[in-house]
């Protein structure tokens, strides 16, 4: 039995949503193969980091290459569009065909299925995020073999608007918080002002940052009663243009300012390991985003929440939006001052508990690491295919 994990991103913002399943299933060890399998130098490192010593003995890594003329056509497209993401299956299929099942935290790994047919192989899900967006839940949910959530919010949707079987559904809690570092680095600045976290999602029909970020920015540019982490998603700045897929569009995401870099209550991260592993959402007192599932993460520990409403949407019978009864809501960037005044003075009496049941209905969470309830989930899967059903017994 073969049991692959597939890196295949730009970023590496994926990685802990599915690498700890991993490492779990080696440590308690499982009889069978398990396999990394990189795209990229960043994927490769970011691996190697969590993996420790694992990677190499107890788990197999591979790292997967475009053949010539995929290079070419990628180095002519990669400004753009994730082409090396996409080519990537097509050059690597005696590979894929080598493995029972493949664990991926993303859905364009569906095309080996769909396109090359390697309908033999079984595909699982970890998703990335504990998020609302349509996206999460469309009918793609349903090419997967099996689909590992966090809680009970998203099996539901997964049920009712993917159509996905509850029978190919196991709720695991959420990884990535087995990954957390308990020792997490304060603002640079060191003082007791508020820390904001702006924090905009890469998609730009859904996006605050294309419409009002720079405003964002200049408030707090003017505004030292408060410190700023501007830590957008890890996508929004990788190219000079967005693609969003939902919603076919292109965008240019812009540059920088330099008032803005020289701002002294203001950090800027456009893609560090920081902005992938909680560091910013754990330090910060205030979160402040538009559809970012990061709100969630940040909701590990409750604390008073803003939301930018740039694309004028009425929220508040949508499901896709349901983050946003965490705290207050406002429409545009001439309202941040009172906005923020009213989240802080607000959050204990009117959002705290709200907050509490959203994270509790996004995830299900026990006294046993995430990683590996997820880590059985798959060997039970890994005893169906082998036609041993009900073997694997807990891992400890």
């Amino acid at each position: 039995m073969r049991i692959g994990f597939l890196f295949n991103h730009d970023q590496i913002h994926q990685v802990a949503h599915s690498l700890p399943i991993a490492i779990a299933l080696a440590d308690a060890g499982f009889a069978g193969e398990i396999i990394v399998a990189t795209t990229t130098e960043r994927m490769k490192r970011e691996v190697l980091r969590l993996g420790g010593d694992r990677i190499g003995r107890s788990i197999q890594h591979v790292a997967l290459e475009l053949k010539g003329k995929s290079q070419t056509l990628s180095r002519l497209l990669e400004f753009a569009i994730p082409s090396r993401k996409l080519l990537i299956y097509g050059d690597n299929l005696d590979f894929f065909r080598s493995l029972d099942i493949m664990v991926v935290a993303e859905k364009t790994s569906l095309v080996l299925k769909k396109h090359y047919g390697l309908t033999n192989l079984k595909i699982v899900h970890t998703r990335h995020g504990a998020g609302d967006r349509a996206i999460g839940f469309d009918k793609a949910s349903a090419g997967f073999d099996h689909v590992l959530c966090s809680g009970p919010k998203i099996k539901e949707r997964l049920i009712a608007e993917a159509g996905v079987p509850a029978e190919r559904i196991s709720i695991v809690g959420y990884p990535k918080f087995d990954t957390l570092n308990p020792s997490v680095t304060r603002f640079p600045v060191q003082n007791d002002k508020p820390v904001v976290f702006y924090n905009p999602h890469c998609s730009a029909h859904l996006s605050s940052w294309f419409k009002h970020g720079r405003q964002v920015l200049d408030f707090f540019v003017g505004n030292d009663d408060y410190q700023l982490i501007f830590a957008p998603h890890v996508m929004l700045f990788e190219r000079k243009f967005v693609m969003t897929i939902d919603k076919l569009r292109l965008d240019r995401p812009g540059r920088i300012d330099e008032r803005y870099l020289k701002s002294p209550n203001i950090h800027i991260d456009l893609g560090s390991r920081a902005c992938t592993d909680m560091s910013y959402t754990l330090m910060a007192d205030l979160y402040l985003g538009d559809v970012s599932s990061q709100i969630y993460e940040f909701l590990l520990r409750p604390r008073p929440c803003l939301f930018l409403n740039s694309q004028g949407v009425d929220w508040r019978q949508d499901t896709n939006y349901t983050h946003w009864q965490a705290g207050p809501v406002i429409d545009s960037p001439a309202q941040l001052a009172t906005g923020l005044k009213r989240a802080f003075e607000s959050h204990a009496g009117d959002y705290l508990p709200v907050q509490q049941q959203m994270f509790a209905r996004s995830f299900d969470l026990d006294d046993r690491p995430s990683s590996h309830r997820a880590a059985e989930a798959l060997m039970r899967l890994a005893d169906q295919a082998s036609g041993r059903p009900g073997s694997s017994g807990a891992i400890a």
